[in-house]
């Protein structure tokens, strides 16, 4: 257990190994309860989204979600969201754990002018993430919904062993899966359940190798409140229309967000990059999130370098003093069926 975004969390249950390895081929489950959950309502609570995020909330649909992003004033990003509509004029945004607080205030500041209501519930929800090809298949007999019907970034109401739930076709770790939004009172009891059925808890350690070779950005390693977005390859998030923050955002990133393979040494985050076979001066980038591979058997990384340099081929992570060579490979590192 460690302490994260507040709360304490499990590294790791049976090993990140077997967790990893049971979301690739079959089912895990991740209490991410920690997350938190806006509820976002009124008149002008569609317009209110469209100035303060990057997306085109306009073109969800009850019962749709989509990943978003809430931009600084002047640059970074103050967090990467998703949004669930829920019903005309209601939506339900879930922010990162860390950030609840900050995201609370920056969203509050910005309702002047708004006929808008903004309701903090993240204490009334828990979230578990059940993650994997076989979810669908093992939660059927126990939900009183056709789940196979229910398309990628669907919410919806459901029963689920009796509990009244909202599930989200959603997740964070480049497998099928579902989000289970449930009363914070049952969350005890319903996590029991799945275990029963032989699905396999997972930790923090899994959930990062996991989104790591998805290619998944993490807030606070490949995004912060001083790292341009559209360093990572999710230039779609940011769709033409007025918000918050669109100059900075549009200008053009003096870095990018590179995937590199290694041979046999891990790196982590903060090691320095360099150019391939440049003795001299200082290193043109950073490794924001790596860690071996358990599904391709090799170190990973995924690292931030000065925009002139992202097309090479060859770079040299330092480790403990000593220059690896990295292989530039492209992102996601593995992707799902």
């Amino acid at each position: 257990m460690v302490p994260f975004g507040g709360w304490d969390m499990p590294v790791q249950y049976a090993g990140l190994k077997t967790e990893h390895d049971a979301v690739r081929t079959s089912a895990g489950m991740f209490d991410v309860s920690h997350m938190g959950e806006f509820r976002v309502t009124g008149p002008d609570a569609l317009a209110f989204l469209q100035g303060v995020t990057t997306n085109d909330v306009g073109k969800l649909r009850p019962g749709r979600a989509h990943y978003n992003w809430l931009p600084g004033e002047s640059g970074g990003l103050i967090d990467d969201i998703y949004i669930y509509m829920v019903a005309d004029g209601e939506y339900l945004m879930v922010v990162n754990a860390s950030n609840i607080d900050k995201d609370w205030a920056h969203l509050q500041k910005h309702t002047a002018g708004h006929d808008v209501n903004l309701s903090n519930e993240s204490d009334q929800w828990a979230l578990l993430a059940v993650q994997g090809p076989k979810t669908a298949e093992l939660l059927q007999p126990f939900s009183d919904t056709d789940l196979a019907a229910k398309k990628k970034n669907a919410y919806f109401s459901a029963k689920l062993f009796g509990f009244d739930v909202m599930l989200a076709r959603t997740g964070y770790t480049g497998e099928d899966g579902f989000e289970v939004f449930v009363d914070a009172s049952e969350a005890e009891a319903l996590w029991d359940r799945l275990l029963a059925i032989g699905i396999t808890p997972a930790g923090l350690g899994a959930r990062d190798t996991l989104r790591l070779e998805a290619g998944f950005p993490l807030y606070g390693h490949e995004f912060s409140d001083t790292i341009h977005p559209l360093s990572s390859s999710y230039t779609w998030v940011v769709k033409d229309k007025e918000h918050l923050g669109r100059a900075h955002i549009t200008a053009a990133p003096p870095q990018k967000l590179i995937g590199l393979k290694l041979e046999r040494v891990p790196v982590r985050e903060g090691y320095p990059v360099y150019a391939d076979g440049v003795q001299v001066g200082p290193p043109i980038g950073y490794v924001t999130s790596g860690s071996s591979s358990p599904t391709l058997g090799h170190p990973i990384a995924m690292a931030l370098v000065d925009a002139a340099h992202a097309e090479a081929d060859r770079f040299e992570v330092e480790v403990r003093g000593k220059r690896h060579a990295a292989e530039r490979i492209g992102l996601p590192f593995y992707r799902g069926a």
